[in-house]
C-alpha cells in the first residue's frame, strides 16, 4: 500500500516539481505533430503547461539586512515587550482589525495555547472538523480532550454546522471550526450554536490569513482565532503562529501562558511565576521575515482571488469538476486551490489516474487529506492510560464507532484534488493550461483508464 500523500509533502513535491517539469519539457523531441496537441501527454502528447510554476518559499535578498540587524544585536528571543516581534503583533492585528495579536512558534502551539485559555482540560470535548491537517486533532489531544468531528460539508470542505449539535455532550467545551485552504466556515450559524450552548469558538484559520467573511477578517470571528506561518504558508516564516482576538483580559492569559506562566497586563498573582505555562515564544529573527512579507501578502492574495475566480468560472463548465461553494459574503485565499472529482464523468478514470494525467500535462496536484481519524493516531490515544481514565470504555467506543458516520468527509476525502498555492500567482494563460489539460484528460479519458 502507497503512504498517503500529506499536504506537506504534496506542497513540498510541487514546489520541487516546478522547476524539473520545466526541464522535462525542454528535452522532449523536436518536430512534435500538431494533431498531437490535443492528445494527452500521459499517452503521447504534448503537455498542456511547459514552462513550470513559481517556486515556495520565495526569499528576496533586500529582506536580508534587517535579520542580519536580529542576529548581530544579541537580543534573539522575546523577552520583554519591544523588538521585532511586537511590532509584528502590532502590524498583524492592524491587518485583520484585531485588537490584539500574539506571537507563537508555531500554529500548532497557537491552537494550544488559544484551547488552554478557554479552559479546555482533561475530560472534555471539543467540536472539530475531520477534513484538516492533523496539528488541530493534536493540539485538542494534548489537552487529554476528545477531538469529536462533525462532518464535512461535501460542497464547501468546510465544516457542516447542521452536523454540530448533534455531536454535543455534558463535556463539551469547545468548537474549533477550520478555515481550511483558506476559505471561511459558514460562521454565523456555528456561532449560534455555540452561544445557545455557553461554548467557546476557536477558529483554526492556520491557513486563512486575509480570508473574510461578512465584511471581517478570519480569526477576528470567534472568541479567539489561530494562525500559522509556517514555510508553505502565504506568510512564510520557517515555523510561527498567532494567536488574535479583541479580548484584553483571554490575550493577557495567552501571553502568560505562552511565556512559562509569567505574569501580563491585568491577568497577575503573587509571584512571577503563578499560573501553569510553556515555553511557546516567537524569536526576533522569525518576527522580522514577517514584517517585510506583509505588504507581499496583501498583493498576492488580490492576485490568488483574482486567479481563482477566473479558474473556478471556467471550471464550472467542465462536467465532472466541482469548484468549492463558498458561503454567501466570504472570500477565500487558497492557500490550496481545491476542486471535487466525479469519476463517472471521466468514464470512471480513478482519481489517482486523473491526478498522474495532470502531472504529466505540467500541473501539479495531489489528493491531499485522508480520512486520518482510521489512521490510527485516535486508537491510539483512547487505549491510552490517561484517556482510559478520563472517559468510560462505553463513551470511547460510541466515539470510536462515530467515525463511521461521517459520510460527507468520506466524499470529500475520497474526491478532492488540490492544485499548489503558488500556481495562482501565475498568469491568466496559466489558468487557461489547467482547463485545457482538464479538458484534454476528459476527452480521453476512457484511454487512459485502460492504459497502465
Amino acid at each position: 500500500m502507497k503512504k498517503p500523500i500529506t499536504r506537506r509533502s504534496f506542497v513540498r513535491a510541487a514546489a520541487a516539481g516546478s522547476a524539473v517539469l520545466a526541464g522535462w519539457n525542454a528535452r522532449r523531441a523536436p518536430g512534435v505533430l500538431a494533431a498531437e496537441a490535443a492528445m494527452p501527454a500521459v499517452l503521447g502528447g504534448k503537455p498542456a503547461h511547459e514552462g513550470g510554476w513559481a517556486s515556495w518559499p520565495e526569499w528576496q535578498q533586500a529582506w536580508e539586512p534587517e535579520v542580519l540587524e536580529v542576529l548581530r544585536s544579541n537580543r534573539w528571543f522575546r523577552g520583554g515587550s519591544a523588538g521585532p516581534v511586537a511590532e509584528f503583533e502590532t502590524a498583524y492585528a492592524k491587518l485583520l482589525g484585531a485588537k490584539r495579536c500574539l506571537a507563537t512558534a508555531s500554529g500548532t502551539t497557537a491552537l494550544q495555547v488559544a484551547l488552554n485559555v478557554m479552559e479546555v482540560d482533561a475530560g472534555d470535548e471539543v467540536i472539530v472538523s475531520p477534513f484538516t491537517f492533523i496539528a488541530t486533532y493534536n493540539a485538542v489531544l494534548a489537552h487529554k480532550a476528545l477531538p469529536v468531528f462533525a462532518d464535512t460539508d461535501p460542497s464547501s470542505l468546510t465544516m457542516d454546522p447542521a452536523s454540530i449539535e448533534s455531536r454535543i455532550t455534558d463535556r463539551t467545551r469547545a468548537i474549533v471550526p477550520v478555515h481550511i485552504y483558506g476559505m471561511a466556515c459558514d460562521m454565523d450559524p456555528i456561532n449560534e450554536i455555540a452561544r445557545r450552548h455557553k461554548l467557546a469558538v476557536v477558529e483554526d484559520a492556520c491557513q486563512a490569513w486575509l480570508a473574510e467573511y461578512r465584511g471581517r477578517k478570519c480569526g477576528v470571528l470567534g472568541d479567539l482565532g489561530c494562525f500559522s506561518f509556517q514555510e508553505s504558508k502565504h506568510l512564510p516564516a520557517g515555523e510561527g503562529g498567532a494567536v488574535v482576538g479583541n479580548s484584553d483580559d483571554l490575550l493577557d492569559r495567552c501571553h502568560s501562558f505562552h511565556n512559562c506562566g509569567q505574569a501580563h497586563g491585568g491577568f497577575k498573582g503573587d509571584r512571577p511565576y503563578f499560573t501553569r505555562g510553556a515555553n511557546y515564544r516567537m524569536q526576533h529573527f522569525q518576527a522580522a521575515i514577517l514584517l517585510q512579507q506583509i505588504d507581499k501578502l496583501v498583493r498576492e492574495t488580490a492576485l490568488r482571488r483574482e486567479n481563482a475566480d477566473y479558474l473556478s468560472a471556467r471550471l464550472r463548465q467542465v462536467p465532472g469538476i466541482q469548484p468549492a461553494r463558498l458561503p454567501e459574503g466570504s472570500r477565500p485565499v487558497w492557500h490550496l486551490y481545491p476542486l471535487r472529482y466525479e469519476a463517472r464523468e471521466f468514464s470512471g478514470l480513478s482519481r489517482e489516474k486523473f491526478i498522474r494525467a495532470l502531472h504529466a500535462e505540467g500541473i501539479p496536484c495531489g489528493g491531499c487529506y485522508t480520512e486520518q481519524y482510521n489512521d490510527g493516531l485516535l486508537d491510539e490515544a483512547i487505549r491510552s492510560r490517561g484517556f482510559r481514565r478520563l472517559f468510560s470504555p462505553a463513551r470511547l467506543e460510541a466515539y470510536r464507532e462515530s467515525f463511521k458516520a461521517l459520510d460527507g468527509n468520506r466524499q470529500v476525502c475520497a474526491t478532492t484534488v488540490t492544485l499548489y498555492q503558488s500556481m495562482l500567482l501565475g498568469s491568466r494563460k496559466d489558468m487557461d493550461d489547467i482547463v485545457e489539460a482538464i479538458r484534454k484528460i476528459q476527452a480521453h479519458s476512457g484511454a487512459i483508464a485502460k492504459s497502465a
